[in-house]
């Protein structure tokens, strides 16, 4: 009998706090496990799934706007294609329209007919859809009916609007049904995963995923550091792509939704140490548990289809959350440029009188999941004596800064051009700072000093963070510097909302005025 057989007290949550634990810097930089270079074939399969794929969850919230934009124009439509002879105006159609828009969007919610196996569904629930709508219609036509004086007898507009409705309702469906249909066929909509560990629980698994009706989950590969005897090359017909400290190198350059970790609740510290290597992906990261003999409550699973899986780690702003923060980034941003322009071209003056060279600087940075970003600045050094690299951090009274590149550097006016860059979609405005590709700590790479450094990447980097607000900016001469800020931006990441951004981008000019560690 295994562990999780015979251990009544085995507690979900004592798993999850040592998880968290994962979460937090050391001190010993032997255990950061650096991803190796990918084999010749799992580079060849990174290369099928090197594009993104169409989130279901923004697939539905489209769709619910839709319905709600149609239902309300078609309402305004049949006010104007056949006006009423009565009291109605177009300001009171209008209102009666979006009120029973909203309210066909939510009868249709509690009908379940917002999900991807339901709107793929061409006719089966289009009888259920059609009922809804009838339901919302007849009982918004009740209330007018009762409380104002249009007489719906006379009202031609109304029985227009509520065959227009549902012709168009039930049409739409129709349509949207095939193209998910062909979206998933494609793989243009589907959610990727790659298991973790081989074997028996691995091929069970996939039989499971692969009875799935309406299955969207497409198996990318298998990743094991077991050998052959335990873990053959081939497991219910997918190939194991390499070790697991290839498979963090193979997600960072694929669009992976998620990794499902194939091992019982009993190999608790082998799944803490594959943990520590894969917890700075930015990936849902699942422990499948439809083996497991041992079950808690219905609320510690979430599933894929039927499956029944552990969450321990989330993707971190995801869906509608990356929309809002999107959205909130190009907003303030256009705003900053249209406040700062002056500014930044008095800067662009300065810079441009006072040494020869370039006004713009640009250098290589980490962006999201490791990615390689150019990053735009003012520059602040002698065009002949700049470190693209960013290897040479610039120190007090460095020799290599210009007159005008000191006052822009202590002011952080240097950094206002990657407002160009959050407008582009590389930055956020808020998050995890970039750091130069090769910035060090007293000669040692970020990587080597902070265990979990690189999962400051989960997310989009910002032109200001959590860290720079609470004074870890400017010159990282020492390893606590690097810790810290790392910790912050862990903190932030996992922290997350629009609130939380709104706080630093308000702070962020007051704290400005702290220049000690800005040279």
């Amino acid at each position: 009998m295994n562990k999780a057989e015979n251990n009544d007290q085995f507690d979900l949550e004592a798993l999850r706090k040592q998880l968290s634990d994962v979460n937090r810097p050391k001190d010993d930089p032997s255990e950061q496990a650096s991803p190796e270079p990918i084999n010749a074939y799992a580079r060849q399969i990174a290369e099928q799934f090197s594009d993104g794929t169409r989130s279901p969850a923004i697939i539905v919230g489209q769709f619910r706007l839709f319905e709600f934009l149609s239902q309300f124009s078609i309402g305004l439509l049949a006010f104007l294609i056949w006006p009423p002879e009565g009291a109605e105006t177009l300001l009171t159609r209008a209102v009666s329209a979006v009120v029973v828009a909203a309210a066909l969007v939510g009868a249709l919610q509690i009908a379940d007919t917002y999900s991807i196996p339901a709107l793929r569904s061409r006719v089966h629930l289009l009888p259920r859809v059609f009922a809804g709508w009838a339901f919302v219609f007849l009982l918004a036509s009740a209330f007018i009916a009762v409380f104002t004086n249009v007489d719906l007898r006379e009202e031609q507009s109304y029985l227009a609007w509520f065959v227009l409705g549902a012709l168009f309702l039930l049409g739409a469906r129709f349509l949207l049904a095939y193209g998910i249909r062909n979206w998933a066929r494609n793989g243009i909509m589907e959610r990727r995963a790659v298991i973790v560990g081989g074997g028996a629980p691995a091929r069970d698994l996939i039989r499971v995923l692969e009875q799935q009706v309406d299955n969207d989950i497409r198996v990318c590969g298998i990743f094991d550091d077991r050998g052959e005897k335990r873990s053959p090359i081939m497991v219910a017909g997918y190939p194991k792509l390499g070790t697991v400290a290839e498979l963090v190198e193979f997600v960072r350059m694929t669009r992976i939704d998620m990794l499902i970790i194939a091992l019982p609740l009993s190999a608790e510290a082998r799944i803490l140490q594959l943990l520590k290597t894969l917890w700075v992906l930015p990936v849902d990261i699942r422990l499948a548990a439809h083996a497991n003999r041992l079950r808690f409550r219905p609320r510690a699973y979430s599933h894929v289809g039927s499956v029944p899986m552990l969450d321990i780690f989330n993707k971190p702003i995801r869906d509608w959350d990356s929309v809002a923060k999107r959205c909130f980034d190009i907003f303030f941003a256009l705003i900053a440029l249209a406040l700062l322009w002056p500014i930044m071209f008095g800067a662009a003056i300065a810079i441009k009188t006072t040494s020869k060279g370039p006004v713009f600087f640009m250098q290589k940075r980490h962006g999201f999941n490791n990615e390689i970003i150019n990053i735009f600045k003012f520059r602040s050094m002698y065009a002949d004596k700049g470190d693209p690299t960013g290897r040479a951090a610039v120190t007090k009274g460095d020799p290599r800064v210009t007159l005008v590149g000191r006052f822009i550097r202590k002011s952080s006016i240097d950094e206002l051009p990657q407002l160009f860059n959050v407008l582009k979609g590389d930055l956020s405005l808020v998050g995890p700072r970039p750091h130069a590709v090769l910035a060090q700590a007293r000669d040692r790479p970020f990587g080597d000093v902070v265990e979990g450094y690189f999962a400051r990447h989960r997310v989009k980097p910002g032109v200001t963070g959590w860290a720079q607000i609470n004074g870890w900016r400017g010159e990282v001469d020492n390893d606590d510097k690097i810790k810290f800020r790392t910790a912050y931006d862990l903190y932030y990441i996992e922290n997350w909302s629009l609130w939380f951004d709104l706080k630093i981008l308000f702070l962020t000019p007051f704290r400005l005025f702290n220049t000690e560690n800005a040279y």
